[in-house]
């Protein structure tokens, strides 16, 4: 359903709060919570504490174009998955080392911060289990889905993202990456996702270090004892990719994945 009103949300944290409401009845299913780093960090603290689940963060970085960082042409996440959006790079006129480049520069983030905020643990294991992937937004989706490839190639029973805010279009074709999608609000002219938010300075990597510290171990805020039903995974449909490419094999896009080293 469409959103057109124009309320926003005080910050990350009270988003949190009431994407948690929305996934109370997740609380059955004993998810694993992953915050992609970094603003979807607070708001799946608060997801965390509500559902008294664990807490784990999942680091995804953008891939920006040549000469303007700031615009996207992809995203690479943790595993070395890799998404690009192909229309942005024939538009750009991006060359095949001009990408290389870029990706190196975004792969060796994700690998900076894997080690910052976790210091060389081990990723939450979320094989045969409900993972619940939490953002603080939906634009393009070019980073939920890297995030969403990488954790479906961990193997989890289900696979949930949740986000506040997020472009009508950018949900509806990330249903096909997860077994399903929540987005609280869908404004029909979404623009930037820091417009919903009264609040929405950046989240340093003290906060995330801080709320990774704490997780789940917090008494959560009230008690979530709605029942679930589900069922078990099963493909999604075939949708064509004409834009988006990457480097996963998954659920019918054309692509290869690289493993991690």
């Amino acid at each position: 359903m469409l959103e057109t009103i124009t309320r926003r949300f005080a910050d990350r944290h009270a988003a949190g709060r009431e994407l948690a409401e929305r996934l109370s009845s997740l609380v059955t299913e004993n998810p694993i919570v992953l915050g992609l780093a970094r603003g979807g960090v607070p708001v799946a603290y608060e997801v965390a504490q509500a559902l008294g689940a664990p807490l784990d963060v999942l680091v995804v970085r953008k891939i920006g174009a040549p000469g303007n960082p700031e615009y996207g042409i992809g995203a690479i996440a943790e595993g070395d998955v890799r998404v690009l959006n192909q229309d942005a790079v024939r538009h750009l006129l991006v060359s095949v080392e001009e990408l290389e480049a870029a990706i190196a520069r975004a792969l060796a983030e994700v690998d900076a911060r894997v080690e910052r905020y976790r210091g060389g643990r081990p990723p939450l294991e979320v094989r045969g289990q409900t993972a619940l992937v939490v953002d603080d937004g939906l634009a393009t989706g070019g980073t939920a889905r890297a995030a969403l490839r990488a954790v479906s190639a961990r193997d989890p029973r289900r696979l949930i993202l949740a986000v506040p805010v997020g472009a009508p279009e950018s949900v509806e074709s990330l249903r096909e990456e997860a077994d399903e999608v929540i987005c609280l609000l869908e404004p029909e002219l979404m623009w930037a996702v820091g417009l919903w938010y009264e609040h929405f300075e950046p989240t340093s990597d003290a906060e995330i270090a801080r709320l990774l510290a704490g997780g789940a171990a917090d008494p959560p805020p009230r008690a979530l004892c709605a029942p679930a039903t589900y069922g078990s995974r099963s493909p999604a449909g075939s949708r064509s990719s004409a834009i988006w490419s990457c480097r996963s094999p998954h659920r019918g896009w054309s692509c290869s994945r690289t493993a991690a080293a």
